[in-house]
């Protein structure tokens, strides 16, 4: 599963140079192009509610074999999604569009960080495809 932070079908619209430019439609494209070039299944979530997000991490554990979460100011306060993902039994990917290491002070907290398996931040559109090839490189160890 790949889920996305809240906004991010506004990602189009807000600061390329932070955001990478693209639409959410397009970065979705990418990810299942990019899934299937690595023989993955995968489908993306995307929301602005926080309760449905968790609904979807609560959903992963019936099917995901690994999961690749963005999510975005809820990966600095939000235990609820926190909690969420410390259920799952399968590698997490934490990733970040923007550097949210070289951000402001605030952005620089993660309460999902030491659950992730591999965190990709600051690379754009291209981060999704990273945290692919770790998770295809996961599943076939």
């Amino acid at each position: 599963m790949v889920s996305s932070e809240p906004r991010l079908d506004q990602a189009g619209r807000r600061d390329p140079d932070l955001y990478g430019g693209i639409s959410l439609g397009d970065l979705e494209t990418r990810i299942y192009e990019w899934a299937s070039q690595l023989g993955c299944h995968v489908r993306c979530r995307q929301t602005n509610n926080e309760g449905e997000y968790v609904e979807w991490c609560h959903d992963a554990l019936d099917w995901a074999d690994g999961v690749i979460v963005n999510p975005g100011s809820w990966t600095h306060y939000s235990y609820a999604i926190r909690d969420a993902l410390e259920l799952l039994g399968v590698p997490i990917v934490e990733v970040h569009l923007s550097n949210i290491e070289e951000r402001e002070d605030w952005r620089r907290t993660s309460v999902v960080a030491d659950l992730a398996a591999q965190r990709v931040i600051g690379k754009g559109p291209d981060g999704y495809r990273e945290a692919l090839e770790f998770l295809a490189g996961s599943a076939a160890q």
